[in-house]
């Protein structure tokens, strides 16, 4: 209940600050089961309620919302995100492709296509956690059809001994931030990605331009919506075109 409860009230304030789209991090709803770690066993009934809360959110803050999340399917639990325009219907699906191998006892399943979407002017697409950390071609997928952003959901929080960061991209850290500005820069698009707020945690949300320069990052551990104006003007995907590779 908290999960829902954090989101619509974020969904509320994102509106409130004329926020075209509010990304949410992975499995946001109902939260990431961390391996190692004991949870609840997968409620439909649950995500069905609280992806109607999100619905209704969307619909009276009247904006885009992308909210990481996780579906019961015929083939096991999936990591996804949904969706939801501005009117609160489900625009549609992005399951995650590309599974860390930690992952694969838990969520079973994975998505076999990828998919863009639209808000207002915006084009996007959506490559969750290890699938933007690992996979570029997640990236350049949308990027190569017209993608002026790439949203990246994801999740980390703090391990013991871990490095304990206060810039982004610090070069004592591991590699996974650096990564977010190398799909900006190789890609000519934006990138956002998203974390959830935890103490000491070695990643946070940042939006990256189009040359892979850092426009805006969360303050580490400290909650809050991360806000920037995009010039979409920037985001010409010109290197991701450039590439004499077959689109995958």
């Amino acid at each position: 209940m908290l999960f829902r409860s954090l989101a619509t009230t974020a969904i509320a304030e994102a509106g409130e600050r004329d926020a075209l789209v509010v990304c949410f991090p992975e499995c946001f709803v109902p939260g990431y089961r961390w391996p190692g770690t004991t949870s609840p066993p997968p409620d439909p009934v649950f995500l069905e309620y609280a992806w109607s809360s999100v619905a209704d959110a969307a619909k009276r803050g009247a904006i885009t919302v992308i909210l990481g999340t996780e579906r019961v399917t015929d083939r096991g639990l999936q990591i996804a995100v949904c969706v939801f325009n501005a009117d609160g219907s489900v625009a549609g699906w992005q399951d995650k492709m590309q599974l860390d191998p930690a992952e694969q006892e838990i969520y079973p399943a994975f998505g076999s296509e990828r998919r863009l979407f639209t808000a207002g002017p915006l084009t996007f697409g959506i490559s969750i956690c290890h699938e933007g950390f690992r996979y570029p071609e997640t990236v350049r997928w949308a990027a190569r059809r017209g993608a002026q952003i790439a949203f990246h959901p994801f999740f980390d929080i703090a391990e013991p001994g871990a490095f304990r960061p206060s810039t982004y991209a610090d070069p004592r850290n591991t590699f996974h931030e650096k990564a977010i500005l190398c799909r900006a820069a190789e890609n000519t698009c934006y990138i956002a990605s998203v974390n959830c707020a935890s103490e000491w945690s070695a990643m946070t949300s940042a939006i990256v331009r189009p040359d892979g320069s850092l426009l805006a990052f969360q303050p580490y551990g400290q909650e809050g919506l991360l806000m920037a104006d995009l010039d979409l003007s920037a985001a010409t995907g010109a290197l991701a075109a450039r590439c004499r590779m077959a689109a995958p």
